[in-house]
């Protein structure tokens, strides 16, 4: 497995009213500074190791928003894979951009359709390509074929020691935000092992809030709110699912942007919000 210490920054001159002290993990030392580049590389190395999967024959086929899709384009060119992704044409221009600066094949769909078409146009793709499979678990497909392994246990012994590490052990509360469900579970099992009174806290946006009854509407922050509730979450384990409006997760990705000195994306400023909010609790 590959374990990288990335810096953990302290957010709490950001806001007024905090009476817990905020650490936010950041994965710049990652290739596409993002935590799925872990996910991407630990999933291709394995199976490559093993023999499952062939450079310049395997084809990763997979539906995305386009957090977990940077990561695998990424690892698959360097490691010499073809990868086609599904995603919804809504997505932003940024991330279609990167993705093809990688080499991967995109395939857009009618955002009004649901993740439904994506998931239709991926099983057809999966029947019609020779040597192709999908990497990463997001839904039960029948014809699909995994080499992965499961994306909650790559966290349970990277991320969640690193943060354990960084942090000297001393965490009251996981603050997590939820696309695939996967940073989520295995972190917050790590956690839970380590002290069960560890509350994890996920978040979702407001406008697409299915763990808290809500509809698989429209919203802004990318990567998270797939609209259903993935195989790879495990429910169980949230003590709370916070909700956070797009609006606010970008006021908040500015804020941080302004103080910080840095870039920081939406998705990072929803979880922030959701991570202010409670901070403030006694």
């Amino acid at each position: 497995m590959l374990l990288v210490n990335t810096p953990m920054v302290y957010l709490n001159n950001v806001v007024d009213g905090c009476v817990a002290r905020i650490a936010a993990k950041l994965e710049m030392m990652e290739p596409c500074s993002s935590i799925k580049d872990m996910i991407a590389y630990n999933m291709i190395t394995d199976a490559d190791e093993k023999g499952l999967i062939t450079p310049g024959k395997t084809v990763f086929v997979e539906c995305t928003s386009g957090n977990t899709g940077i990561g695998m384009a990424c690892i698959a060119a360097a490691r010499g894979y073809k990868l086609i992704l599904v995603m919804p044409a809504s997505l932003s221009i940024e991330r279609r951009i990167i993705l093809c600066a990688y080499g991967a094949q995109l395939i857009l769909t009618d955002p009004n359709t649901g993740i439904e078409e994506e998931f239709r146009v991926v099983d057809e793709l999966l029947k019609k390509i020779p040597d192709s499979l999908i990497p990463i678990n997001s839904k039960t497909l029948p014809t699909q074929r995994y080499f992965r392994k499961g994306m909650e246990n790559i966290h349970c012994v990277t991320t969640g020691p690193e943060i354990w590490e960084a942090t000297g052990g001393k965490v009251d509360v996981l603050v997590s935000g939820i696309g695939t469900g996967g940073t989520v579970t295995g972190v917050g099992k790590f956690f839970k092992e380590k002290h069960p009174e560890i509350k994890v806290c996920g978040m979702e946006p407001a406008e697409r809030a299915i763990l808290n009854g809500g509809n698989p509407g429209h919203h802004k922050t990318q990567g998270l709110g797939v609209g259903f509730i993935p195989a790879v979450l495990e429910v169980s384990i949230l003590d709370e699912v916070v909700i956070v409006p797009s609006d606010e997760a970008i006021a908040t990705a500015k804020l941080l942007a302004a103080r910080k000195a840095a870039g920081w994306y939406i998705i990072w400023g929803a979880a922030a919000a959701a991570a202010f909010n409670s901070a403030k609790r006694a």
